[in-house]
């Protein structure tokens, strides 16, 4: 090709030149049919269709002749190396201006081995930038054939080492991330729809890998999905946020997840007065409840897809591990000082009372603060002469207010003694010298309110804890702690520190009995 070719100015005839198909079929590619016409445009000839494509292309080519001759040259080989189209057009190999001299022998003869070979061959070459500069490439070679099936030239795509390495890497870390890391990850698409999960995150959800895509959060999730959610939807519209997350979630339960049992009947477990007698049933809730409400510390990436001019967000990279234990005994600790704190501030609060049943009320009303919603205290009454030694019969001492929030006041003394029916919870606890807890379904309203009814208990009440009162080895009565819906049931910690409370009462009240 003359000097005077390659100094012509850019444009259309150029560009149909710098990629006029194949080398060695210059001009077949110039002779090329004309597309038929489309309802979309004019007509174009196959050579300019050709040369748009390369040009568009996201990697770098140049290709040969057979002789050497630069025939090809696109927009991106001109973007990484600064030669235009017409400046690496028409020379002879890329010695002296693309590649320096001491390297050209190296790259011609790999460019002539891949013309002599099928299939493709990858290597590293250091080209030269137009301003003196060095790039190290990494290629792909492999020949092209003429007419009649002998090779006519190659062509060469390359890229910077460092973006193949980086993408490598990236696709690396991808499948490290889905396969073998031990942080959980959750792929979201733009819907909130799970997309992909590793097999530890498959684990945290209760699943399988392969039942997840194309799921809501939702079948997954009871409690705390709305949150997900929301932290989703912030990452996808502001993106991600400066530090980790914690979310508290309650995992679905498989048999609720298949509509064998309504949402209520699995997330609250139904105790009666013998299983809370036993307090099996009780442990058997809390350990089933304790399992799938988790804590999760949660980071979010946003994903958008590199391939576009403005960022389009492909969903979230949802990260998080699961921190149940430790957050747990933080909680734990914090509540076991924060009880200490409200028992040593009770002990100098009756120490300044002068009636020991007063005393007895301010030790219920530091104990109800973040405890329970109301308190009552049951003395036990002498048998009437002619009654069966074994009947307990209780009355009522010092009780909080049924409507608003209040302090706890005695009752007046000599009261009716209480109706409570065979089996109540108080009873039990006088009969065993120890603690009972009782709970009842919350999503049933009209049993749950005769079930408070028909323990002489207030209105809303779905929990009861009973604390049996013991001074000088007799038995004085019983306290009864009470929770409403807004609360969880009592558990083996509540019912310890019920015990300390009712320990410091049963002192007062033994006082108090003795004064009379």
């Amino acid at each position: 090709m003359s000097a005077s070719q390659r100094s012509e100015p850019a444009g259309p005839a150029r560009s149909a030149r710098s990629s006029r198909g194949v080398p060695g079929q210059a001009g077949a590619a110039a002779s090329a049919p004309v597309r038929p016409e489309c309802p979309d445009g004019p007509e174009r000839p196959d050579s300019e269709l050709l040369a748009a494509l390369l040009d568009g292309m996201d990697a770098a080519l140049c290709a040969f002749d057979a002789d050497g001759t630069v025939t090809h040259w696109n927009h991106e080989a001109e973007r990484i190396l600064g030669w235009t189209a017409a400046e690496a057009v028409g020379r002879k190999g890329l010695g002296g201006w693309a590649a320096r001299p001491e390297d050209a022998r190296d790259v011609d003869a790999r460019l002539t081995e891949a013309m002599g070979t099928t299939g493709r061959r990858v290597h590293e070459f250091a080209l030269l930038t137009k301003d003196g500069g060095r790039v190290l490439v990494r290629t792909q070679s492999s020949a092209v054939a003429g007419a009649d099936g002998h090779p006519a030239g190659v062509y060469c795509a390359f890229s910077e080492v460092h973006a193949q390495v980086d993408l490598e890497r990236s696709i690396a870390l991808s499948e490290a991330l889905l396969e073998d890391a031990s942080w959980n990850v959750v792929l979201v698409d733009a819907d909130l729809r799970v997309a992909v999960v590793n097999a530890s995150a498959a684990g945290a959800l209760r699943t399988a890998r392969k039942a997840t895509p194309g799921r809501p959060l939702g079948d997954f999730l009871d409690q705390g999905v709305e949150e997900a959610e929301a932290a989703l939807q912030h990452v996808l519209a502001e993106g991600a946020p400066p530090a980790p997350t914690e979310l508290w979630v309650t995992l679905r339960d498989a048999d609720a997840a298949d509509g064998s049992e309504g949402a209520d009947s699995v997330r609250y477990e139904l105790l009666d007065d013998d299983e809370a007698v036993r307090g099996e049933g009780a442990d058997r809730g809390e350990a089933g409840a304790a399992a799938r409400h988790r804590c999760w510390r949660s980071g979010f990436l946003r994903l958008a897809s590199p391939l576009t001019e403005e960022p389009v967000p492909l969903g979230v990279a949802w990260i998080f591990q699961d921190v149940t234990e430790a957050k747990g005994r933080e909680q734990e600790g914090a509540r076991m000082r924060f009880r200490g704190n409200q028992l040593h501030r009770a002990a100098r609060a009756a120490a300044e009372c002068e009636d020991p049943m007063e005393a007895a009320s301010v030790h219920l009303d530091f104990a109800l603060v973040g405890f329970a919603d109301h308190a009552l205290i049951d003395l036990v009454l002498d048998p009437p002469p002619g009654d069966p030694a074994d009947r307990v019969r209780l009355v009522r001492a010092a009780a909080t207010p049924t409507g608003a929030p209040g302090p706890c006041p005695p009752v007046v003394p000599g009261g009716i003694p209480l109706g409570y029916p065979d089996g109540h919870p108080a009873l039990q606890a006088v009969d065993r010298c120890g603690s009972v807890r009782a709970s009842t379904r919350r999503s049933d309203e009209s049993a749950a309110a005769q079930w408070a009814v028909t323990r002489k208990w207030p209105e809303g009440t779905v929990h009861g804890l009973c604390a049996v009162l013991r001074s000088r080895g007799r038995t004085l009565g019983v306290v009864t702690f009470l929770r409403t819906s807004s609360r969880r049931a009592f558990d083996r910690t509540d019912a310890a520190y019920a015990e300390d409370v009712a320990a410091r009462v049963a002192a007062s009240v033994d006082l108090a009995v003795g004064r009379r």
